[in-house]
């Protein structure tokens, strides 16, 4: 029987406790039948025979061992050099990488879930134009009718694309929305695009011409989701929160009844 020495060193490396006692042996024995391996694998492993044998195959499939295939003669298995343990190192690297965006992903969720157990605010912060894409797929879950201060300027500037694709996918989803706006020709014109079945929007006159909404501001359910677009980034915040999203639905329900604009 084989003395195990690298143990540690292989299991440490990503091999399971068997991978690593036969893959050792092998290493040791060097091209040799099943049954020698199997042998040589010392006895407080607890390896069987046919376990041995599953676990030679394992190796294959890891790319640490050979088998010779020879017509008329014993097959034989060889063990390869283990420098090829890295690439199941940089496997196991990209797997955490891939688990980690996974979770950086659902954190923002988590965090908001753990926040509303503890009657705290949930505030997730997206970047990008992925980000910003976010905070719109996420109201398009909303079980009630948006309401929205929008800066129509800013959308036609900066994310003309995916608010084309996020209100034909609100169109079809039957999600319903009602907007202010500030009044402008360039407003007007693109008013035109939306379908007044799923759309409202009552303009505003606004008493000075540089006057807009800085802030698009959509209000849900019992949240209120912010996205800023200018040249220097692309920014978006949601609140989950039941207070500030009433208190928002309020301003926004008396802004909307005290305005004389009309409703396109």
């Amino acid at each position: 029987m084989v003395n195990l020495e690298y143990s540690k060193e292989l299991t440490d490396a990503g091999l399971s406790k068997e991978q690593a006692a036969v893959y050792e042996v092998l290493l040791k024995l060097g091209a040799s039948p099943a049954r020698s391996i199997a042998r040589a694998v010392p006895k407080e492993t607890k390896l069987s025979r046919p376990m041995v044998y599953k676990v030679l195959e394992e190796l294959i499939e890891l790319d640490l061992a050979t088998k010779s295939n020879e017509s008329g003669k014993v097959t034989k298995f060889s063990p390869k050099h283990p420098v090829a343990i890295t690439k199941i190192l940089d496997k196991q690297k990209e797997q955490i990488e891939r688990s980690k965006e996974q979770f950086l992903a659902a954190s923002n969720q988590l965090a908001s879930l753990f926040n509303l157990s503890v009657g705290k605010p949930g505030v997730q912060f997206y970047e990008g134009e992925e980000g910003v894409w976010e905070v719109l797929m996420d109201s398009l879950r909303a079980t009630e009718e948006i309401l929205t201060y929008a800066d129509l300027e800013a959308i036609d500037k900066y994310i003309p694309a995916l608010n084309a694709e996020y209100s034909t996918l609100r169109e079809e989803q039957g999600v319903k929305k009602r907007g202010l706006v500030v009044d402008s020709s360039e407003a007007r014109k693109f008013l035109k695009t939306y379908y007044g079945q799923v759309t409202k929007t009552k303009l505003i006159k606004a008493k000075k011409e540089e006057f807009s909404f800085q802030t698009i501001v959509q209000i849900y359910d019992n949240k209120v989701s912010y996205i800023t677009l200018t040249d220097d980034y692309l920014v978006g915040i949601i609140i989950t929160d039941h207070f500030i999203a009433n208190t928002h639905k309020h301003l926004f329900e008396s802004l909307w009844e005290l305005s004389s604009g009309e409703i396109v």
